[in-house]
């Protein structure tokens, strides 16, 4: 079962997603609600969510990016166990007890992480 819906996430050229989206006329891209412009994920972005979210743990929690106020939480990084090296974001998410690390593709969509032992996490300054 896909995390995220009804999305496909590409990696190409601008050129190369314009040709074949001029062949396949249901793709569509998706904006961000505040520019219009099209989100572009980045490459590092892209890989802390493919390595989060490919764990397949079972108590990941997936939101829509409305759902959460990241300006709230604090920058982190994990230093250790399964999440090693992730950065994200430190805050209290609903349907957990206690805080959890957010990692976030800008508009697209936010996931939190298991609990992670506070020994683990570091502030990023």
């Amino acid at each position: 079962v896909p995390v995220v819906h009804n999305l496909l996430f590409v990696h190409a050229r601008p050129s190369e997603v314009k040709r074949i989206k001029s062949q396949v006329s249901y793709l569509q891209y998706i904006t961000d609600t505040r520019s219009g412009q099209k989100i572009i994920i980045s490459d590092s972005e892209m890989q802390r969510f493919i390595a989060v979210a490919g764990t397949y743990n079972d108590h990941l929690m997936y939101f829509q990016p409305d759902e959460l106020n990241l300006s709230k939480g604090t920058k982190v990084r994990i230093t250790g166990g399964d999440f090693e090296g992730q950065e994200g974001i430190f805050v209290k998410v609903k349907g957990a007890r206690d805080r959890r690390v957010v990692i976030e593709i800008q508009g697209v969509i936010a996931v939190a992480l298991a609990t992670i032992h506070p020994d683990l996490i570091e502030v990023i300054k």
